[in-house]
């Protein structure tokens, strides 16, 4: 007869309860993580995106500063994501064949990783290269947001498989 297994311990709940984990004791390393997302475009949205008719501007700058602004925001907007000092950010917002890719790279000094900065700057950008075009189609859709890399930190480095061996968005 064998033993149960103890069940693993839940870091962000104790007897119950939701809990901020504390990383006092942890040292503050140098950490960064890249995150994408998608913003497909049908033929309407991107007509508008690449003619520049778009009434609203320029959706890609102001996805970029959207992005950049999210980064800095995360622990208002997750509840139980430790506030961090962002040190560096970039969001990089391309126009590609399925639509628009958004690569988001954040960096920090920190007990804690930056993983959910960069995936809030890629989502933030995101919708607002939704809110941006949504006057030339309602049909945009918002897709693959993943993690693609993260350095530093107890779990070491994280290298997500590349984009080109899975379906394309």
């Amino acid at each position: 007869m064998s033993t149960p297994e103890k069940a693993p311990e839940l870091t962000h709940f104790r007897d119950g309860q939701p809990r901020m984990v504390d990383v006092s004791a942890k040292a503050a390393t140098i950490r960064t993580a890249a995150a994408e997302a998608w913003v497909v475009l049908p033929p309407e949205a991107r007509a508008a995106l690449e003619a520049g008719t778009n009434p609203k501007g320029d959706p890609l700058t102001v996805a970029r500063l959207a992005g950049l602004a999210g980064s800095k925001r995360t622990a208002d907007l997750i509840l139980l994501c430790h506030p961090i000092p962002v040190t560096g950010a970039d969001v990089q917002v391309t126009l590609e064949a399925p639509g628009v890719r958004i690569v988001a790279t954040v960096k920090t000094t920190a007990p804690t990783g930056v993983e959910m900065e960069a995936l809030t700057a890629a989502s933030v950008a995101a919708l607002n290269v939704y809110d941006m075009l949504k006057a030339a189609s309602k049909a945009i859709e918002i897709t693959g947001l993943r993690l693609l890399s993260k350095t530093g930190g107890k779990s070491g480095d994280y290298q997500a498989q590349d984009r080109r061996s899975l379906p394309v968005p």
